[in-house]
């Protein structure tokens, strides 16, 4: 199953919305597809959807998805990551009416850089195949996150080992 949210932002997110729902009219997704809608005006054809959820439906929703696509507000890509998995994240973009500005769009791409624990989507025509390849982007991401720890991990050894080098 696939969970989307568009947050609770006031402003729709219909963009995201109708991909989804073409995706899954269109055959590009198989699965079952779960969306809460919040204040966007498109409602899904061919998917589940919902305006709002109360909060522990919508963790049960997380839990039990193996995909979860979000916009950029940082609570709803925080969910996911609590709970282990790596959420795709289309931020909202400010020339479709969909923010005030383009903080979404600076704020993910600055996380995926920094932390390399999401997955930016800012062009709808990638979307599909960035689901379709989910599971072997993961896959490469958590490599580098082990090699970064490993690196880590022998860098602070080393350390640790010249701080006490001489101090018997």
């Amino acid at each position: 199953m696939i969970f989307v949210t568009v947050g609770t932002h006031e402003q729709p997110f219909n963009r995201l919305i109708q991909c989804i729902d073409n995706l899954k009219r269109d055959g590009l997704i198989n699965e079952d597809v779960i969306i809460q809608t919040g204040y966007s005006t498109y409602k899904p054809l061919f998917c589940i959807w919902q305006k709002l959820f109360p909060y522990q439906e919508m963790l049960k929703l997380v839990e039990q998805a193996r995909i979860v696509i979000t916009h950029g507000g940082p609570s709803s890509f925080i969910m996911p990551l609590q709970i282990g998995k790596t959420p795709i994240v289309v931020p909202r973009k400010h020339e479709f009416n969909e923010h005030v500005n383009d903080h979404q769009v600076i704020f993910a791409e600055a996380v995926a850089e920094r932390m390399g624990t999401i997955i930016v989507v800012n062009d709808m025509e990638q979307l599909a195949d960035t689901i379709n390849n989910y599971d072997s982007i993961v896959n490469e991401m958590s490599g580098e996150l082990k090699n970064n720890n490993a690196r880590f991990n022998e860098e602070l050894n080393r350390i640790v080992d010249d701080m006490f080098k001489g101090k018997s």
